[in-house]
């Protein structure tokens, strides 16, 4: 399924994770998944959360820089080897992968992996038709 990602411009100093995280908690946003990509002055922080266009205005009422992408959201067994048939399906019909990150998911033995890719729709049906949890 297409979810909204948050993409978020942190500075790479102490406490800016923790800011954040306490505005989403003071604002009652449930944060349901995230991933850090760091440089030496700047963090980008990928999210996903319950209520993406209200935190997106929240954060750029109070000067964090940020946007929202649709990425895809997949279900996979969690067990070895499953992130594998995934790759090798966008692999197979030449769709790249720009970047990734996994959570698990509240459905006990799976897990959940985010995907950024060139064409959603196009990845969105092909997973579906491998038999891929979307």
């Amino acid at each position: 399924m297409l979810v909204n990602q948050l993409s978020v411009f942190l500075e790479n100093k102490p406490g800016k994770l923790s800011e954040f995280i306490q505005a989403l908690a003071k604002n009652k946003i449930d944060l349901q998944a995230l991933s850090i990509a760091e440089t030496s002055d700047y963090g980008i922080l990928r999210t996903i959360v319950d209520k993406p266009e209200e935190t997106a205005k929240l954060l750029s009422a109070e000067d964090w820089p940020c946007k929202i992408t649709p990425v895809l959201a997949v279900t996979v067994p969690d067990e070895p080897g499953s992130l594998t048939h995934i790759l090798s399906v966008l692999a197979e019909n030449e769709i790249s992968l720009k970047y990734s990150y996994a959570f698990f998911s509240r459905d006990k033995g799976c897990a959940c992996i985010v995907l950024r890719v060139d064409d959603n729709d196009a990845a969105e049906k092909i997973l579906k038709e491998a038999g891929i949890k979307i």
